[in-house]
């Protein structure tokens, strides 16, 4: 039984689901859009959310557990000083899930993963 066990194995291990993330986190601030499958998607929403969350507020403790977590200094700085004034009245859904077509090889579910309000520049 898998009682109060969240979220999904996506066919992976422990660590691999965690450097997954990590690097899916740190495309996803860098280019404030991403094209991933929709499960991994719907998951990195669980991942993302509670870092932006801590980033609203600009403290030492928050700064030092982001870089723990996510473990690049340029992409927290960006986190801080870019995305997180941007959404400083909103209380949560920070991304956008649009679904876009099958993957040619296995047909899986594709989507885009976008940052809310990003630059189109």
């Amino acid at each position: 039984m898998r009682h109060k066990n969240i979220g999904r194995k996506l066919n992976r291990n422990s660590s691999h689901r965690k450097a997954m993330f990590k690097n899916m986190i740190i495309s996803l601030i860098n280019f404030e859009i991403i094209k991933t499958t929709l499960f991994k998607a719907k998951e990195l929403r669980r991942f993302f959310e509670p870092l932006l969350n801590l980033s609203k507020k600009n403290n030492l403790f928050n700064r030092r557990k982001l870089i723990s977590k996510i473990g690049n200094k340029s992409i927290v700085n960006k986190l801080f000083f870019v995305l997180a004034p941007r959404f400083k009245n909103y209380e949560g859904g920070y991304i956008r899930i649009l679904k876009c077509g099958f993957r040619k090889g296995d047909c899986s579910p594709m989507a885009y993963v976008e940052i809310l309000n990003r630059d189109l520049e």
